[in-house]
């Protein structure tokens, strides 16, 4: 482990002695954006710029091999899932549907139904995209519930679920795109409409058998390089950044509710703002040189095989136009999984993990 992991683990948890474990036996079932996204927007008809199956992205993935992940190689939700004591990440849905003989074996692993360019909202991304709203990929969830049902019958599928963990990374693209569309944006219209939706969505899920709930909010939005270009100064875009904070203080308020109101739900609730903030203003004690431009492409133009690539990938906070790298998403994943409640509350996600719901 390089010394400024061992940095980031010191300040960040107050321990180093974080490892992978095989402390978790259930599935594991992921929602969400490009964050989180393994492979879905392969099989969809979405733009070229919301699609990652090309070079350079995986570059440093095993094999080179561009998977659909936006990043160089692990993206967030590989790190969790390592973190627990798997060996991967669970296959993306479309890509099970695609491989219908061994669907009903895999989906009992768990199953990844993040799709990059997706949002909270139905209608984030209205017009330009094609991916999948978290609403869609409840359903699709919906369609795994039934297969497991009728393979393991309502009980112990019930049991099964109750104790899966539930991860959730969405809430960046609904800001992009409200902040693209309104010329005067509304704050309090954006968090009334967000909160009820995204309040709807996880109570279906908990209908739907969830209990354990790991929330990523969303980080700095403002501080990407492609929202930095709406800064004349280079530095974060602050009416993207106020949003986000919003967004973390609307889905703690949200998950609060919740599980005050529903018998068994637990959650997690990793505030990447603070996070990465953290980060980005003191890279250097994290081993960061360059915390405001991408290694690939550029601010304003997507990554692939004929862009500019940095060399030392490791060094960059962003992978690309808006994406970590693996490595940012590695430190994030550390503190999400083993952080203290400044990071991660009420419990971090490996305490989630162990809960006897």
């Amino acid at each position: 482990m390089r010394f400024s992991t061992w940095v980031f683990l010191f300040l960040f948890t107050g321990s180093v002695a974080i490892e992978a474990s095989k402390l978790f036996e259930a599935p594991v079932f992921i929602f969400g954006d490009s964050t989180v996204d393994v492979g879905t927007n392969n099989f969809l008809p979405v733009r070229q710029e919301i699609k990652a199956n090309f070079p350079y992205n995986g570059i440093d993935y095993p094999y080179s091999e561009p998977t659909g992940r936006f990043s160089n190689g692990y993206n967030i939700a590989d790190q969790i899932v390592r973190l627990l004591g798997y060996k991967r990440s669970p296959p993306a849905f479309l890509y099970l549907l695609n491989h219908a003989s061994s669907f009903k074996k895999k989906i009992l692993q768990g199953v990844n139904f993040a799709s990059g360019g997706s949002g909270i909202l139905d209608g984030t991304g209205g017009g330009f995209n094609n991916s999948m709203s978290l609403g869609k990929q409840i359903q699709q969830f919906v369609t795994v519930h039934s297969n497991i049902t009728e393979l393991r019958g309502t009980e112990e599928t019930a049991d099964m679920l109750s104790n899966s963990l539930f991860l959730i990374s969405a809430g960046s693209n609904d800001i992009f795109d409200y902040l693209r569309i309104n010329g005067n944006p509304s704050l309090p219209d954006f968090l009334t409409t967000i909160h009820s939706t995204y309040h709807d969505h996880l109570k279906s899920l908990y209908d739907l058998g969830a209990r354990k709930f790991g929330i990523i909010s969303v980080p700095p939005t403002g501080c990407c390089p492609l929202l930095r270009t709406k800064n004349s100064t280079g530095g974060c875009f602050e009416v993207a950044n106020e949003y986000a904070q919003s967004f973390y203080n609307a889905a703690e308020d949200i998950l609060r509710q919740l599980s005050s109101e529903l018998p068994g739900m637990t959650y997690s609730l990793g505030n990447l703002y603070e996070m990465t903030m953290i980060v980005i203003e003191d890279q250097y004690a994290f081993g960061f040189k360059n915390i405001d431009r991408a290694c690939c492409g550029s601010a304003l133009s997507q990554c692939n095989q004929n862009a500019s690539l940095c060399w030392n990938r490791d060094e960059y906070l962003f992978w690309d136009w808006v994406h970590p790298t693996q490595l940012a998403s590695r430190l994030a994943a550390l503190t999400l999984y083993g952080g203290s409640t400044r990071f991660v509350t009420p419990m971090n996600f490996s305490q989630l993990a162990g809960v006897d719901v």
